[in-house]
């Protein structure tokens, strides 16, 4: 995906955040993270949204803490959600191509890099507040979930502190059914997981696409993106050969 359909995205679901998160009110409860009300999420947002903007407009070459939470009444936490958004969105729009910056996960780019993360971490934390509101899901383009699957399992769960280990090797097949190319196989054990974009070219990658998987998780990007990252059940993806490994997604990839 380029750059712009990333800042798109970013510009669309923070805006349905902010909506959900005015029509549910401060109180709500947030079904994936039971411990946090809307007001929680709300400021996590506009905190990571202020803090990635920071990189954005400043170039900062070193890792550094999210800004602290605004000591504001709970009538004024989204108008400060809607500020932030909209000053990361411009940030990003208007940042020179050649930015450099400090980044967590591989990239072309660190303004790739700023403009992707953004964009999936406002388009899960959208989802939360949709939820909490008892709204519909907006729905997300096949090819954008598709990258947020990628990011999740080649980015997120290929560091040290991925949770999601075995003692006893074994494979798990990810499939997008609507998304062309969409198709990883994550190898697990006791170190950190590792994952290969699976094809059926020729090439190393290729060679895993002829191997049985121990568990094959496949369904609709859009769910599958959503089910990954535990904001939708599991029951409408199909899941083949062994259930546990599905299971120990579920019960130690949070993040």
């Amino acid at each position: 995906m380029e750059i712009t359909e990333f800042v798109d995205s970013l510009r669309l679901d923070g805006s349905l955040l902010a909506d959900a998160a005015e029509e549910a009110g401060p109180d709500a409860r947030i079904p994936a993270c039971p411990e946090w009300q809307m007001r929680d999420l709300v400021t996590h947002t506009g905190r990571v949204h202020r803090w990635a903007a920071d990189f954005v407009t400043q170039g900062v070459q070193q890792p550094g803490p999210l800004p602290e939470a605004p000591d504001l009444a709970d009538d004024d936490l989204v108008a400060w959600l809607r500020e932030g958004h909209h000053h990361l969105v411009l940030a990003l729009h208007s940042a020179p191509q050649d930015l450099t910056a400090w980044t967590f996960l591989p990239a072309p780019s660190p303004l790739a890099f700023w403009a992707r993360r953004q964009a999936h971490e406002t388009s899960v934390h959208r989802v939360d507040a949709q939820q909490a509101a008892g709204a519909s899901l907006t729905p997300l383009p096949s090819a954008f979930a598709a990258d947020g699957i990628d990011e999740l399992l080649t980015g997120f769960h290929g560091r040290d502190r991925s949770r999601v280990r075995t003692d006893v090797p074994r494979t798990l097949r990810v499939r997008a059914t609507n998304a062309p190319g969409a198709d990883w196989t994550v190898h697990l054990s006791d170190a950190p997981p590792h994952t290969v974009r699976t094809t059926a070219d020729d090439g190393a990658d290729g060679a895993d696409a002829a191997k049985p998987a121990d568990c094959t998780v496949e369904g609709p990007a859009e769910e599958l993106y959503l089910a990954l990252w535990n904001r939708l059940p599991w029951d409408a993806l199909t899941i083949t050969g062994e259930e546990t490994v599905a299971r120990l997604w579920q019960e130690r990839s949070g993040i």
